[in-house]
């Protein structure tokens, strides 16, 4: 099934973006902020008990069946946090690629964190750097960080996907993402990270316990919703990070290497068409070809129709055009 395309501008808008990261040669004249011991602790445990579970996922359905219920609550569940991130942390805080009211802007900031993937100011901040050093030195988790060679991109893939999160130096907030911080209502969904984590843990098997009477529905709506659904989901996205950097088409002209990996796009909402979002950062659909699948931009159109978001930065053919790669 594909999604059908948004009715693209002749011109591109001209509301302005939310300040992009520094330029790559600029350099580093901030000092990196640095995690504290306890920080390491709850990342590894909110990495690695998830983890656990994705493992025995495929034995738990076979020995003991996989219920309805927790299908349902694990599909929304990734679904609302998933778009979170992909909407929310990624298009529009991090790209500018609408503007959102108020309310809008509250209940991504929410939906995102509830992916636990780090609170938002942090989020956009590693990804704003991430962009101005794409694949270079700098970039917080480029795959080529050790070289070329079969055994530097094996270790460069694993630092990708999951090594760079316990690096103890981070990416200083303070120059890669003033704007979030000078906003009072980020400021509050961001120190409620905590508070927004153990809703995300603990809402499945609320659910789950309620809507079955029982307690072993709220056991398995928490093993599959909670757990499962976590690990899932930071993995796709990670794997934007390492597989999309390493492999894939690149009909785009980028400065880096990242490709579309066409496998990817429904489980991470469109985010895996990665070259054109390389090509073009603030466009709001990643999928611009007929047949790629982009469910967070159909998310954005919604809130464009329901009045929700504005300004909205379509793809436009000219400025599509232009950045082709020549056959």
């Amino acid at each position: 099934m594909t999604t059908a395309t948004p009715t693209a501008r002749t011109t591109p808008p001209t509301t302005p973006t939310p300040p992009a990261a520094p330029a790559a040669d600029q350099g580093e004249a901030v000092a990196p902020e640095r995690k504290r011991g306890g920080e390491q602790v709850a990342l590894a445990l909110f990495i690695g008990i998830p983890f656990l579970a994705l493992l025995a996922a495929a034995p738990v359905a076979w020995g003991w069946g996989l219920g309805w219920h927790d299908i349902v609550i694990a599909l929304v569940m990734y679904a609302v946090a998933g778009h979170g991130i992909t909407v929310g942390f990624h298009r529009h805080f991090t790209h500018g690629s609408f503007k959102a009211n108020r309310g809008l802007k509250i209940a991504l900031a929410v939906a995102g964190s509830l992916a636990i993937e780090g609170p938002v100011v942090r989020w956009v901040a590693d990804h704003r750097r991430h962009h101005a050093f794409s694949d270079r030195e700098g970039d917080p988790h480029s795959p080529w960080r050790y070289g070329e060679t079969v055994p530097a991109l094996a270790k460069g893939l694993w630092w990708a996907h999951t090594g760079w999160l316990f690096d103890v130096e981070q990416t200083p907030r303070s120059k890669y993402a003033p704007d979030l911080m000078a906003d009072e209502d980020l400021q509050r969904v961001d120190r409620a990270f905590p508070w927004l984590v153990a809703l995300s843990m603990l809402l499945p098997p609320l659910v789950g316990g309620l809507w079955s009477m029982s307690w072993q529905g709220a056991l398995t709506a928490f093993f599959w919703a909670s757990l499962v659904r976590v690990a899932l989901l930071h993995h796709v996205t990670w794997s934007i990070n390492s597989i999309c950097h390493a492999m894939g088409e690149r009909p785009f002209k980028s400065r880096d290497r990242s490709g579309n990996v066409w496998w990817l796009a429904v489980l991470s909402m469109g985010e895996s068409w990665h070259n054109l979002h390389h090509a073009d950062p603030t466009c709001a659909r990643h999928g611009v070809e007929p047949g790629q699948v982009d469910s967070s931009a159909r998310v954005i159109w919604a809130f464009e129709k329901l009045g929700w978001a504005r300004d909205v930065r379509w793809p436009v053919a000219k400025r599509l055009d232009a950045r082709r790669v020549a056959a």
